[in-house]
């Protein structure tokens, strides 16, 4: 790509002079940057690339973009940026050929449920005929595969280039998650947005955002960069939600936008849930139209979610009757309200890692009326501390029983992060083990019929993080072998009783007549 083309989506760079070189990469890394490099200089949470400036000047890039003035004893292309944030975005987003201007591209931000709808909405749409690319925390799919996630939302030119990749695989759309880290580091800068949808906002990443205003500030930016681009977006917004509710009267005028809840004044107004064990039905109201849709999941938040999936199809201009026949067939999402077995107490895995997400998987559990609900859950170290006795607080008030166990401790010690639970649970009945796989056994182990077994935190992962150093670990495979073991157990003790009572029987039938 020539120069003069790439640095034309930069406002900065339109009154310079610009030699009209080939570039062949862009890049925030100095230590990639040759002389057909574009470097741009970003303050990331670790490293600043304003402190390897003198190492990249010595290797005559193309360009090089910063937020500090150009030092006078250098005579290469300079642009001064007041966000290199931003501007990484939109030359990445440029270099790749804006793939996101060539496919539909619906955003889902929200503290929970944003992998839930983007599972949903990449089933939807595929059975509609429509190839979509999805980017979520746990996988992506690039239209021919799934690959590992290891972001929710991926870096900016990362996520270009895979959006690139989708486009040439030939998807027509994608769903993807949008983290408020995402939205903050400019990560989506570039991105073109047709359908914004909002789920909620409840505590969660405190430790980087500060406070619940900026939190929210963060996730509204997905909407002002949608209305920044003009009033054809459409904006599907949870007004169950209190911060969703604002954002629909803010941005009412600014784009097309549809709301959704249990509120009777949403757009798409849910109503009558009926749980069953392995799914539920419920009432839609949309569009003057009534529907009956029925989910292969449980949980009023997953109805939520469905139907904040309904909206974003319909955004794109699917038909609801359509997109509600094909949720009927929706697989299961990884680590979201996951059942992984246990025909008479069944077990769910769910990456509920916050007070609210976790107080709602229970209290989705306990509509299933369980003789006993076993909770196993923990927090994970070096982030929010606040809300440690607030999860034991959510674990205590739902559960019958609870096991407290070890999650990421990462350098923390799992001991200290447990001790910062204990004050939340109260009088409850609770035990503590903080190896997670013995937590796990012994959930399933103490499990009678009827009960549930909870566990929650890490959901999909595959890995937990002590002394920073990632192991394998998987709740679902750890839960799947104690669910087997302990089967197996109670077949044997099934036969041996069989066998002794067929032993009793034979002993006492009298003797036959000769």
């Amino acid at each position: 790509m020539h120069l003069s083309e790439l640095l034309s989506v930069l406002h900065e760079a339109h009154s310079l002079r610009i030699e009209d070189v080939e570039v062949t990469q862009v890049t925030d890394d100095s230590r990639k940057v040759d002389s057909s490099s574009v470097f741009v200089a970003v303050k990331g949470a670790q490293v600043d690339g304003h402190d390897f400036i003198d190492e990249v000047i010595e290797k005559e890039p193309a360009a090089i973009v910063s937020t500090r003035v150009r030092p006078p004893e250098y005579h290469g292309l300079w642009i001064q940026s007041f966000d290199t944030r931003v501007a990484l975005g939109q030359l990445s987003s440029r270099f790749y050929g804006d793939p996101s201007d060539q496919m539909s591209v619906i955003g889902v931000t929200g503290t929970n449920g944003k992998t839930t709808v983007t599972h949903f909405l990449r089933h939807i749409l595929e059975e509609s005929m429509l190839r979509t690319g999805m980017i979520g925390t746990v996988k992506i799919h690039d239209g021919s595969g799934f690959v590992d996630a290891t972001h929710t939302t991926p870096g900016a030119l990362d996520l270009q280039k895979i959006l690139k990749t989708m486009h040439g695989n030939g998807c027509r759309a994608v769903a993807m998650e949008v983290s408020s880290h995402g939205l903050e580091q400019g990560r989506t800068v570039g991105v073109e947005f047709g359908v914004g949808v909002f789920l909620n906002l409840t505590q969660d990443h405190l430790d980087y955002h500060g406070s619940m205003e900026e939190y929210f500030q963060a996730k509204r930016l997905l909407f002002t960069r949608m209305a920044s681009d003009g009033p054809h977006g459409v904006a599907v917004i949870n007004i169950d939600d209190a911060y969703g509710k604002k954002l629909a009267e803010e941005f009412e005028n600014d784009l097309k936008v549809m709301t959704f809840g249990f509120s009777p004044e949403a757009d798409l107004h849910v109503s009558e849930v009926r749980p069953q064990f392995y799914g539920q039905e419920f009432a839609l109201k949309a569009r003057g139209r009534d529907y009956l849709v029925r989910l292969p999941c449980i949980g009023s938040f997953n109805a939520l979610n469905a139907v904040a999936a309904i909206g974003a199809a319909a955004g794109l201009g699917l038909r609801i009757r359509d997109v509600v026949k094909h949720l009927a067939t929706l697989p299961q999402t990884p680590g979201r309200m996951e059942c992984v077995g246990g025909e008479a107490a069944p077990v769910f895995v769910d990456y509920a890692h916050t007070p609210d997400a976790l107080e709602k998987v229970c209290e989705t559990l306990l509509e299933l009326n369980p003789n006993h609900l076993i909770t196993v859950f923990g927090c994970g170290g070096e982030r929010d501390r606040e809300k440690r006795p607030l999860m034991g607080a959510a674990a205590a008030k739902h559960s019958h029983y609870c096991i407290v166990t070890s999650d990421n401790p990462r350098s923390e010690s799992p001991g200290s992060i447990i001790d910062e639970i204990i004050p939340g649970m109260g009088d409850a009945r609770y035990e503590v083990i903080s190896d997670r796989k013995m937590a796990i056994v012994k959930a399933i182990e103490i499990s009678r019929a009827r009960d549930i077994v909870l566990i929650a935190g890490k959901g999909h992962e595959k890995y937990q993080e002590i002394n920073g150093k990632k192991t394998f670990f998987d709740d679902r495979e750890e839960a799947r072998k104690a669910i087997q073991i302990f089967a197996k157990a109670r077949d044997r003790k099934r036969e041996e009783l069989r066998k002794e009572r067929e032993k009793q029987r034979r002993n006492s039938s009298p003797p036959e007549e000769n």
